[in-house]
């Protein structure tokens, strides 16, 4: 399902945020790193949130199992 890297670490980003912690936030992190611009990390969660992956500031059950996977890949 989640084809390219940038969405995975982005799903990664959301997972292992503080609890006081945005969505928002993740993406400026992200955008700082340079993995992505501010408009296509928006993009990127807003696509998050249209594949039910992410539900206002939460994960879904769904998108913790994604982002486990993703934990996973990149333990590699």
């Amino acid at each position: 399902m989640m084809e390219e890297i940038e969405d995975r670490v982005l799903l990664l980003g959301i997972f292992k945020k503080e609890p006081d912690e945005r969505c928002i936030e993740v993406v400026h992190k992200l955008e700082a790193t340079r993995l992505f611009s501010l408009k296509e990390g928006k993009r990127r969660l807003k696509n998050l949130r249209k594949a039910g992956l992410l539900e206002g500031e939460t994960l879904t059950l769904r998108g913790v199992e994604e982002a486990k996977k993703a934990e996973a890949e990149f333990r590699l």
